[in-house]
């Protein structure tokens, strides 16, 4: 090995020691890529399951859209095995630290909490009114928002590659807005069809705008993203949305229908009860996934393959509620998988170029040693 290649994994090691995950540290590089492939299947599997769920829960009766709402985040608990399991260890005193005030931080999950339940409740509005093939492909709009709230939000570059991403996401989801309405549903109406579109739409946007907010809150006010801050961030945010949730149901009154909803689902009252608790299960384990892609690679990876499972996501509805895939689907879902290739080849030379930067200032540094 080099003295470069030393140079470069000591620096990593101090630099994921000081983040305060050790056991990174000590990975080898297939050992890194098994990670990542893990969480990968967790974030992928968790996000199909979870939409083919939802659908299923309208499909045999049932119409709440706060208890679809509630179900997103109400497994957060889950999320505590990962936090106990791979504790952070405490940094040490030379380690620079910034102190942010509870208010703060508490103001902070509240806000994103709060918007998250909205967030989710636009999603449930779109997979109540679109088809699951439909409604996912929508769902992939979402990078191409990311992208542009990036670039406002987090001062990410613009590239030509990126406005082409941008371009044909856009054009993809203008098809289906455009489609006939022959996947829709039964009973739903042209009118609550649009409805469905524009709000699963809308959700991808705030989604999009979360990334960037939690992004800018990592860097401008937590000042830390450890795997443990990551998971916390997601465990108050779930809590605060599970409340909001869980008000909007009461103060609704749909609580007092859930009993009937019960009864009358097509499949029967237990497989009512077992399709909100694996959908609840699907979400947190699509979040397990999400929470360590953005740890051990990056929050923009994380969305690129959570937009990648939303495009693969048709596939498995054609092959679960049999959807029909017409020729404007499929041209659809191939511009998605193009607007996503072009993303991550432009995120792969940006990373090709950091390493290049990198490479030459320690090449400098050696020099000056000699």
């Amino acid at each position: 090995m080099s003295v470069l290649d030393n140079l470069k994994n000591n620096e990593h090691s101090v630099e994921v020691t000081q983040s305060g995950v050790l056991p990174l540290a000590k990975l080898k590089r297939w050992q890194w890529w098994v990670l990542v492939a893990f969480n990968i299947f967790f974030l992928v599997i968790g996000q199909i399951v979870a939409v083919l769920l939802g659908r299923f829960y309208y499909d045999q009766g049932g119409n709440s859209k706060w208890m679809a709402t509630l179900v997103q985040t109400i497994g957060f608990p889950i999320l505590f095995i990962p936090y106990f399991l791979f504790p952070s260890i405490t940094t040490s005193s030379t380690t620079p630290t910034t102190s942010v005030s509870l208010p703060v931080i508490f103001s902070l999950y509240v806000v994103i909490g709060a918007l998250i339940a909205g967030d989710n409740m636009l999603y449930s509005v779109g997979l109540l009114y679109l088809s699951a093939s439909t409604y996912s492909l929508i769902c992939a709009t979402q990078l191409a928002f990311n992208a542009v709230f990036s670039f406002f939000i987090n001062s990410q570059k613009f590239t030509a590659l990126i406005f082409n991403s941008v371009v044909v996401l856009s054009l993809s989801a203008s098809l289906l807005a455009v489609n006939d309405d022959s996947d829709k549903p039964s009973g739903v109406s042209n009118r609550n069809y649009v409805l469905g579109f524009v709000a699963t739409l809308s959700a991808s946007a705030l989604y999009a705008l979360l990334l960037s907010v939690m992004q800018l809150s990592f860097q401008k006010v937590i000042k830390k993203e450890t795997f443990s801050v990551v998971l916390e961030l997601q465990i108050y945010t779930s809590f605060f949305a599970t409340c909001v949730s869980t008000i909007g149901l009461f103060a609704s009154g749909k609580w007092r229908t859930l009993g009937g909803e019960m009864h009358s689902f097509g499949k029967g009252g237990l497989a009512y009860v077992m399709t909100l608790v694996w959908t609840a299960v699907a979400w947190q384990v699509c979040s397990v996934g999400v929470v360590g892609l953005i740890f051990v690679v990056s929050s923009l990876f994380s969305n690129v393959i959570s937009t990648l499972s939303l495009a693969l996501t048709p596939l498995a509805a054609l092959v679960v509620f049999h959807d029909k895939m017409n020729a404007v689907k499929i041209i659809a879902m191939l511009m998605g998988l193009w607007g996503f290739s072009t993303y991550i080849y432009q995120n792969y030379l940006d990373d090709l170029k950091a390493k290049r930067g990198h490479s030459d200032a320690i090449g400098m540094q050696l020099q000056s040693l000699s």
